[in-house]
This record gives C-alpha cells, sequence and structure tokens, in this order.
C-alpha cells in the first residue's frame, strides 16, 4: 500500500487550492442572486452599489459583461450568468460586484435592488408528475423508453399478470447537493500570455476551452490550473459562474480578480442531484426466478433541461437477468436550480427503488435476500448479446455473508436492549467507462521519470496511481516517478468523473512508457549511443545487450548529451465496446440498530466486498470506496432539500442540510475480490469512485425494515417514518 502523495499537503494546510492564490493588485467579486424562482428582471438598480465604499464594478444584465455560451462534443452547451434577464430559479446569478476586498463587495452587493415582473413557478416533482416529458435520449445513447419481451409475450402488463407472484411499489428519492468542502472559485489574472485562472475542477484543460469559447480568445491562450481540488462529485465538471465572471472582470479591469460562493450560494449557484419518483413492478416464479422487471421513473430537471437523472436506464436496464423488461425515463422540467451528474448518477438513487423492490420480493417469496440476488444474476444486460467481460458477484456475496455473519440473521431482526437490530443487503453497479486521455512520460538525465496529464485529481488518488502505474511501467521505483496534473498546458486528460481515471490515464501511461523507451533504445544503439549498433532491451530502468553490460537510462541519457527523452500516449475506448459489456460490481452490507423507544436509526456496522477490476493502490482504493458508503449512509439518513412553493431551499446551508458526522459512521469494513479485467483496458482496473455509494442506501432501508417491520421507500428515512401509527 503507498500512502497518498498529496496527502502531508493537505493535512498540513500547505496544499494550495484554486481560492489560495493571491495576485498584487487582485480585487475581490460577489455574486448577486435572484429572490424569485420564474419570471423576468424590470430593473436593477446599482446606483447605490457603484458609490459603495472600495467598489471597482458593478455588472448586470443591464450592463453585461462580454460573455457567449460555450458548447463541447463531451458536455453540450454551459450557462453563462448574466446574460439576458430571464430568471429561471430562486437563487440564480444575476450580477457581479467586484471591489477592493471581499468585504466591500458584499456589502456593495447588498445594496443592489432588484425589481421583478414575477410569473408562477413550478417547483414540486410530484405535481408535475402528470405533465412530464420523455427524457432525451443523448444521456445515455439511448431512447427514454425500452422494451424486451419473450416469445410469445405481447406487453410487460401480460408479463406481469402472468407471473405467480408480483411485487409493486413506488419509491422516491430526495433532491441533494454536493456540498464540498472547497466552495466553487476562482482567481483570474490576464497577462501577456493571455488569462491564467486558479480554480478547481475536474478536467482543467476542459474548463480552459469553456473559457476561450466564452471569452472569445483562442484556446491556446487561456491556461486553468488546478492542482488541488476539494471536493467535486460531479459538480466541478463544468466551469463554474464565479470563474466565468472572474475571467471576464479581469479582463475588463486589467487586475486580477478572485470570486468565490459562500456556502449558501453553493446551494443555488451552482448543480445538484435531481429528485426521483421510481415505480417498479417485478414479477416473478415462486422459486424466485424473476419473469418481468418494469421500472418507470421521473426525475426533476431545471427549466433548461440540460440534465437528466437515468435512474431506469442505470439500473434495470443491466443489474437482473429476466426475459422480460421495460423501462421508461421522464423529466419533469422545474423553476429550480439546475441538476448535474453527482456521485453514481442515475445508479445512486435508481439502486435505492431497485434493491428495495428485490428485498420487498424476498420477504413475499420468503426467501433471502442473498439467495435471491444469486438467482438472477445476468451474464449480460437484459436484451443485449455482449456479456459482461468480467464478473464476479456471486463471489462478492459469499465473502460477504461469511465475513459479515450473515447465517446469524433473522427474518425479523433481533432486540438488544432497547435496540432492534436488523440487517440489509444490496448489489452495487456501475458500469466500466473509459473517456479519452493523453499521458506524456519523460524520462530525466537524473533518472527520475516524470508522468503528466492535465486531469484532476479531485480527493480520488489519481495523482498517486500515476506515480505507481508509471513506475511500473517504466520498471522503477515509484520514488522516482513525479506525477503532475491539474494544468492545461499538459496533454489533455480529459475529466475525472464516471470513475474513469485510472483506466483512462493508466492505459496511456502505458502506451507513453513504451514508446519513451523504444525511443530511449534508439539513442543508445544510435550512432552516438553508448551501445552504437548493438541488439539492446530494457529492464530494471536500465538498458542492456547482450553481453551482460547495462546502463541506467539517465546513463545513457547523460553520454549522448541530451536532458531528457518524451513521448507522449493515447488512450480511448475501442473495439473492445462491440465485445462486451463492461461493469464493476458489489455486495453491500449493513447493520442498523432502531431505538424502540425514540425510533432513532443508527448503522452499526457496513461491509462491502467489490469486484472492480485490478486495484492499483490499496489504501486510496478502499478510502474511495469508503467514502462511497459514507455517502449512501448520507442519502438514506441525511441528506435531502426542501424546496418551498416560492422555490427558495428551506434548508441551503450546512446547518439544515445534514451529512454525517463522525459520530454518525462506525467502522467500515471493504474488501476486494481482484481479478484484472485486461478486456476493459490494459491496466486491468474498473472505476471504484463511485460504486461505493450505489445499493447503501437501499441496504440500510432492508436493515431497518428487517429490525422493525416498517418499509420505507423514500430517502431520507426520518425519524417520525418508524414511529408506530
Amino acid at each position: 500500500m503507498t500512502s497518498r502523495l498529496d496527502g502531508p499537503l493537505k493535512v498540513t494546510g500547505e496544499a494550495r487550492y484554486g481560492v489560495d492564490h493571491n495576485l498584487p493588485g487582485m480585487a475581490y467579486g460577489y455574486l448577486v442572486l435572484s429572490t424569485i424562482a420564474h419570471g423576468e428582471i424590470a430593473t436593477m438598480d446599482t446606483s447605490a452599489a457603484r458609490s459603495a465604499p472600495g467598489v471597482l464594478g458593478v455588472y448586470s444584465p443591464f450592463e453585461p459583461l462580454e460573455l457567449w455560451t460555450p458548447s463541447s462534443p463531451l458536455m453540450g452547451e454551459t450557462w453563462v450568468p448574466l446574460q439576458d434577464k430571464e430568471v429561471a430559479y430562486y437563487g440564480q446569478p444575476i450580477g457581479f460586484v467586484v471591489a477592493e476586498t471581499f468585504e466591500q463587495a458584499r456589502d456593495a452587493a447588498a445594496l443592489v435592488e432588484v425589481r421583478y415582473h414575477e410569473r408562477a413557478a413550478l417547483t414540486s416533482l410530484e405535481d408535475g408528475l402528470d405533465t412530464a416529458e420523455d427524457a432525451p435520449p443523448p444521456h445515455r445513447e439511448e431512447p427514454p423508453s425500452i422494451s424486451v419481451l419473450a416469445d410469445g409475450v405481447e406487453s410487460i402488463e401480460d408479463a406481469l399478470a402472468a407471473s405467480p407472484v408480483v411485487v409493486e411499489a413506488t419509491y422516491r428519492t430526495a433532491t441533494q447537493n454536493h456540498a464540498a468542502m472547497e466552495p466553487h472559485s476562482a482567481v483570474a489574472v490576464w497577462g501577456s500570455e493571455g488569462l491564467t485562472v486558479y480554480s478547481g475542477n475536474q478536467g482543467s484543460n476542459l474548463m480552459a476551452a469553456e473559457l476561450a469559447g466564452a471569452l472569445d480568445v483562442d484556446p491556446s491562450s487561456v491556461r486553468v490550473i488546478n492542482p488541488f481540488v476539494g471536493g467535486a462529485f460531479g459538480g466541478k465538471a463544468r466551469t463554474s459562474a464565479p470563474a466565468f465572471l472572474a475571467a471576464a472582470t479581469a479582463r475588463v479591469l486589467r487586475r486580477p480578480v478572485k470570486a468565490s460562493l459562500t456556502r449558501e450560494q453553493v446551494f443555488t449557484a451552482t448543480a445538484g442531484r435531481a429528485a426521483t419518483v421510481q415505480k417498479i413492478s417485478l414479477g416473478a416464479e415462486r422459486d424466485g426466478t424473476l419473469v418481468a422487471v418494469r421500472h418507470d421513473s421521473w426525475c426533476s430537471t431545471a427549466m433548461d433541461r440540460s440534465f437528466v437523472e437515468p435512474t431506469s436506464h442505470g439500473t434495470s436496464r443491466e443489474w437482473y437477468a429476466t426475459p422480460n423488461l421495460a423501462i421508461s425515463q421522464k423529466m419533469v422540467p422545474l423553476n429550480i436550480p439546475p441538476t448535474t451528474f453527482m456521485r453514481a448518477p442515475g445508479e445512486a438513487p435508481g439502486s435505492f427503488a431497485l434493491e428495495s423492490a428485490i428485498d420487498e420480493l424476498a420477504v413475499k417469496l420468503d426467501m433471502d435476500p442473498i439467495e435471491l440476488r444469486m438467482r438472477n444474476n445476468s451474464t449480460a444486460p437484459p436484451g443485449k448479446d455482449l456479456q459482461w467481460s468480467s464478473k464476479h458477484l456471486d463471489e462478492c456475496f459469499r465473502i460477504g455473508a461469511a465475513r459479515f455473519g450473515w447465517a446469524n440473521r433473522s427474518a425479523c431482526g433481533r432486540m438488544d436492549g432497547d435496540w432492534l437490530v436488523g440487517l440489509g443487503t444490496a448489489t452495487a453497479m456501475f458500469p466500466a467507462i473509459r473517456f479519452p486521455a493523453t499521458v506524456e512520460v519523460t524520462l530525466e538525465a537524473d533518472d527520475t521519470a516524470v508522468v503528466a496529464t492535465s486531469g484532476a485529481d479531485p480527493g480520488t488518488g489519481l495523482l498517486t496511481v500515476l506515480s505507481l502505474v508509471g513506475a511500473e511501467s517504466l520498471d522503477i521505483s515509484p520514488e522516482r516517478v513525479t506525477p503532475l496534473l491539474g494544468d492545461s498546458v499538459l496533454p489533455p486528460g480529459g475529466m475525472s468523473g464516471g470513475s474513469t481515471a485510472t483506466a483512462s490515464a493508466g492505459t496511456a501511461i502505458m502506451i507513453a512508457a513504451a514508446k519513451v523507451i523504444d525511443e530511449l533504445l534508439a539513442l543508445a544503439s544510435g550512432p552516438d549511443g553508448p551501445f552504437q549498433g548493438m541488439d539492446v532491451s530494457y529492464a530494471d530502468g536500465q538498458v542492456l545487450d547482450g553481453n551482460g553490460r547495462a546502463m541506467t537510462f539517465g546513463e545513457v541519457l547523460r553520454s549522448v548529451g541530451r536532458p531528457a527523452v518524451f513521448a507522449t500516449g493515447s488512450s480511448a475506448p475501442g473495439e473492445e465496446l462491440t465485445k462486451h459489456s463492461f461493469s464493476s460490481f458489489g455486495a453491500q452490507f449493513c447493520e442498523v440498530r432502531v431505538h424502540r423507544w425514540t425510533r432513532e436509526a443508527r448503522v452499526s456496522r457496513m461491509l462491502g466486498v467489490f469486484d472492480s477490476g485490478r486495484i492499483i493502490n490499496q489504501q486510496t482504493a478502499r478510502s474511495q470506496i469508503m467514502g462511497g458508503m459514507i455517502w449512501g449512509v448520507s442519502a438514506a439518513l441525511h441528506e435531502g432539500l426542501e424546496i418551498e412553493g416560492n422555490g427558495r431551499l428551506a434548508n441551503g446551508d450546512l446547518a439544515g442540510y445534514l451529512v454525517p458526522v463522525n459520530a454518525d459512521i462506525p467502522d467500515v469494513d471493504v474488501q476486494f475480490v481482484e481479478y484484472p479485467d485486461t478486456l476493459h483496458n490494459a491496466v486491468g482496473a474498473k472505476g471504484l469512485g463511485e460504486i461505493g455509494m450505489v445499493g447503501m442506501a437501499a441496504a440500510i432501508a432492508n436493515a431497518i425494515y428487517n429490525a422493525t417491520g416498517v418499509r420505507v421507500r423514500h430517502i431520507p428515512i426520518m425519524i417520525e417514518d418508524l414511529l408506530d401509527e
């Protein structure tokens, strides 16, 4: 196991995040947010703000900055603030004040008077279900409705009607915010070579491209630096409002500008996870074999319809073998803050519904929940011919059951003093994906190496992975490898999202390392090389000939007067997508204790066993899975944004928006079954940043049912949900 290379800097406070950069002559920006959910800005009186102490500029749709809407093949269009007078949600950025100090900018922003032509707002997902729209296909490159029927079956309704045992229920999940420790922020400065922006993000080259498009400048003149990211989880995949505004005002004022959202502003001026309503019907034989699965989903989305939470497509489409399957995905446009990717988008809320329904089926069949899941284990997604490249979910359940003491579980829980104790389980799956990535590997004359890419490490441990895979590919010790990340001038590393970074960058490293070794050998045996005209090979960081003579790569470079030799390697999904289906798998277990009088629910034990291919670094991998499992606890028992009828968030701060603290989380046990999946990528690794969250909320709800006999079909689960009627 290898400790995180960036760990000492982070725990000692030496790591410099975006907002930590202070430049000479720097000014400070503060956002003005809307106080209605729907309408048009009639007037904005900025006179008092302009005359306030220290104010350098006030910008609004009436006095706009020069910004355009950028678009990219990967992300589509990204919303840019202050471009029109329309208000689509409460807390939308509508103004920007820049002053000599943060306090002056904040105080002046409070002086801006806004009048609106207010219109009726739609803020309730439940009220909009009857007018829901089909979700657009690009989110999964599949139609919003999919039906797979066995021969002779005319409809999913017929398949369910013919099933001896049927479970049908509706499940709900709450709106959530990423609530990363680092608020969205940026420091922007223009120089002779263009713009430099310091900002936490999930892909510096992607952010640089969006800024270039928004500012209408050549992409080569924009540099984005993000060596450290204080949490992202999908919420920093796109360029934030502070970054657009800081960059534009820095150009106008000709001085550096720092802009950072306050904690309260993070809850509205950024995007979060959609709320969902999911109706699931399961039909089965009496031995538990699934006959039919129907999963209809509705999710909230902003009025721009820019994102859909693909709950049905992300779970029932792939998880269990069934001859009859029908899924649909609809969206309800609302006057709410935008929705976007959030850790395990689709799979996290979708698994709560599906895995709760599977547990309900097990209860109705009087069958062990693990036996039911294993009986319906799929070898390929239903309706697809492409089998899983590697799947060891049954082993995860067997190992987990033995390790967790599942054999001691009672169908009706047990008592421990005043506590009702129950056990729950759930399947976890998350697709194994790769994004295009390019990495540069450099061999230095001092016998060290550099592995560089513009990708980001938003807490995933990617920086350490670069050093480990680089060292392995170059056959040297990791201590001799310097990994570089988070700078858009480096080769484009893609986005750190979708649990893709290790597989994507790791494969590119292997390609680049092979190329740079070939370059080294050509130098060594070339006309001016120390092994002129000889057949040479490479091993253990050395060039060798057939006579036993060896030189380190640094010695070879010094002998030919070269300070370094480098090569780039690029990797992208390829023909493997036409041959197999790819996913990570896992089995979640938890023990929950519910107080018999107060009905307080507490998770007392958790275990996750995961099949995620090759594990590059056990220590950081365990940390990623533990973090995801804790997120599952948070979703099940804590997190949920309350949206009032007028669109205002009732708990849009860390006082009212609950997340777990140390006292809420017991010891978390994690185990991996390691089967490298080289059909997916040359490294053999599959994603694990997000799968740790998948299924855990359902496992907790299932454990609560086991302890109390109360089935709660929504999250978060509250004390009042468990009170005796």
